[in-house]
């Protein structure tokens, strides 16, 4: 599967897949997450502004259905 980094809801508290934050880059008007989530493994996440989260913070992931990318054996 694919999907952007902005095309994931971020939720502290509840969500499809759960995560452990690795690097949390706050740089003003985005912040990027690079999180290793359970049984999906590495990705980064952009939120929108700062969001109080930091390395070692659990936080729950949701990808946008419409968003997501099926890739077959051929592509």
């Amino acid at each position: 599967i694919g999907i952007r980094p902005e095309h994931m809801n971020i939720s502290t508290t509840a969500g499809d897949w759960k995560a452990s934050v690795g690097v949390a880059e706050h740089l003003g008007s985005d912040t990027f997450l690079h999180v290793h989530a359970d049984g999906v493994g590495t990705l980064t996440v952009r939120a929108d502004g700062e969001l109080a989260v930091h390395h070692g913070d659990t936080i729950y992931l949701t990808p946008d259905q419409a968003k997501l990318h099926r890739f077959g054996p051929d592509g």
